[in-house]
């Protein structure tokens, strides 16, 4: 019996393993690629070998060419202030209205709210053209505020505030009040510090729907000084060429920063998203 649990436990650790291989898989050809020259890359493409993962001469003028000839630091940093700059404010308004929908009682709250998870479920295809128009009317094209802005309201952040402050005891809320805190002082001291998990959770959701986001950044973004990093990945695909180490490089630095981001916080983004109640 324990011979059996051994051989199933082993097939489930090598199932494990290569599933794992194949999800990584293409990260670490794109990062083996970014440390070659375009003709090493070619070169060992075919037939697959160790050097078509292991460069055979590692060299990191990729990278370096990534900044001295295109300027990419000038993408990382109008990405980085963008989703920065949405996170700020989408924690503040999403995280101020959820709690009115989660503590206050007042005409049409229900339908408001409804109207409130519905917006996560439409696609963003569907109003793009409509919120162009309104964005180019106010100025705002090339702009930082045409890039923040429309992404600071978020259903589905809302959607997770108000469930965590339902499950806050309302004797919280009495207490507080009896002592003759204001609904702010309540807000701050009170509910923020309750509601890390689900601020990582929520700072996390934005920043990846920004970080990745590419049809909004193409069509508001216009001057090559106000591209985010997603689009500026197309400087490297010219009409009769294409700069393979080049995108590779720029690929990574663009997959790397989320990682890097996500993996200290992932204990509490699982938090936020299960939280039901006050937990410890």
């Amino acid at each position: 019996m324990n011979a059996r649990k051994n051989i199933m436990k082993t097939a489930q650790y090598i199932a494990l393993i290569l599933l794992a291989v194949i999800a990584l898989f293409p990260l670490l050809w794109a990062v083996a690629s970014s440390l070659r020259t375009d003709d090493e890359i070619f070169q060992y493409i075919m037939p697959f070998s160790l050097h078509t993962l292991v460069p055979v001469e590692p060299t990191f003028e990729a990278y370096i060419g990534l900044f001295r000839d295109f300027n990419f630091q000038r993408p990382v940093m109008n990405s980085l202030i963008t989703a920065f700059g949405t996170i700020a404010f989408s924690l503040i308004v999403n995280g101020i209205a959820a709690f009115g929908f989660a503590t206050f009682d007042f005409k049409f709250k229900n339908v408001l709210y409804g109207i409130v998870l519905i917006t996560f479920m439409v696609p963003f295809d569907s109003i793009v053209v409509s919120l162009y128009s309104i964005v180019s009317d106010l100025g705002w094209v090339d702009t930082y505020m045409g890039l923040i802005v429309p992404g600071i309201a978020d259903g589905l952040v809302m959607f997770l505030f108000v469930q965590f402050f339902r499950d806050i005891p309302i004797t919280f809320y009495e207490a507080a009040r009896l002592d003759g805190a204001k609904w702010s002082t309540i807000f701050l001291r009170i509910l923020v510090p309750l509601s890390v998990p689900v601020l990582i959770t929520g700072a996390l959701m934005v920043f990846m729907g920004t970080w990745n986001s590419f049809l909004w950044p193409l069509l508001v973004a216009h001057g090559r000084d106000m591209r985010l990093i997603q689009v500026s990945l197309s400087d490297f695909k010219q009409e009769h060429s294409t700069n393979w180490s080049a995108m590779y490089a720029a690929t990574c630095i663009s997959a790397i920063i989320p990682i890097l981001l996500y993996l200290p916080f992932q204990k509490y983004y699982v938090q936020g998203v299960t939280a039901s109640g006050i937990k410890g």
